[in-house]
């Protein structure tokens, strides 16, 4: 069967082979598919394939579903079976890691290392990860904000700017992240203020985006009880004080309405980096 005839409408099958986790293959794809409109993947994945019976089964899935597959195998005999067969079903399999390892290889004048899964070895900078997630946990939501001070950045914002989420995605990068919620009527740790005080950012959406957010997470908790906290006017205020705040503070704000986490924590590491080069920035 040919490869296009695995189209159905806006669908198409993509195979994802690992002999590691998956989690870069996942990702690549992810994003390769997110540049087209209207056309949405139905992924296989298949993680940890490190033998011809485990590769065996994947190929079985792979023929009863064609379409894409992307591999990133390092073993060559394993390689070469992937390959092979999939020219015999006229598919198209791709190395995704080819050209990146090729480049490296070329400029850094070295030998690639065959090593299986060498991304995830324990070494200092995994530790740092789990230690960073950790803190992020222990210091969501203003708990423990005495202790603010060990954070590299710490999140102020409303209620629903998306603090924790960006949190927990810059502790994934070995970043320690602490989080403030702003509440009317209620003052901001005295930490934030500190000379030796982390780098503070400040998070803000437009008053519709809370709004409707907000308004999502009473529904999930089945409170539907008129409150301020979903009132037009009164998350209008919230924003504007936050605004007048952030801005009295010298803080650098981002605002989040049309921003992804990952964009979100982009911006935040650059201007982590800011300040550790001793460059001033903001956004």
């Amino acid at each position: 069967m040919p490869a296009s005839s695995a189209r159905i409408g806006s669908y198409f099958h993509v195979h994802l082979l690992s002999d590691s986790t998956g989690e870069t293959l996942n990702a690549l794809a992810k994003a390769a598919a997110a540049r087209f409109e209207g056309i949405l993947p139905i992924e296989h994945i298949y993680v940890l394939i490190r033998s011809e019976k485990q590769l065996e089964r994947a190929l079985q899935e792979i023929e009863s579903f064609p379409g894409i597959v992307l591999h990133t195998m390092v073993d060559p005999d394993l390689r070469n079976i992937l390959e092979m067969r999939c020219r015999e079903l006229d598919m198209p399999a791709i190395g995704v890691l080819d050209p990146l390892v090729v480049a490296f290889s070329r400029h850094l004048g070295a030998a690639v290392s065959k090593r299986v899964g060498a991304q995830h070895n324990l070494d200092n900078e995994y530790f740092e990860r789990i230690e960073a997630l950790n803190y992020a946990i222990a210091h969501d939501d203003g708990a423990m904000a005495d202790k603010i001070r060990q954070a590299d950045v710490v999140l102020v914002g409303v209620s629903r700017t998306s603090k924790t989420p960006t949190c927990i995605y810059l502790a994934h990068r070995g970043i320690k992240a602490a989080n403030i919620p702003m509440v009317p009527g209620r003052t901001l740790p005295e930490e934030l203020e500190a000379p030796d005080a982390p780098l503070v950012v400040g998070l803000i959406a437009s008053p519709e985006r809370l709004i409707q957010i907000r308004r999502n997470r009473l529904l999930t908790l089945n409170d539907d009880r008129p409150s301020s906290y979903t009132d037009q006017e009164a998350v209008r205020e919230e924003i504007i004080a936050a605004r007048r705040l952030f801005e009295r503070k010298g803080w650098p704000v981002i605002d989040v309405t049309r921003r992804s986490v990952e964009e979100t924590s982009a911006n935040i590491i650059s201007l982590l980096n800011e300040k550790r080069s001793g460059r001033r920035g903001g956004i």
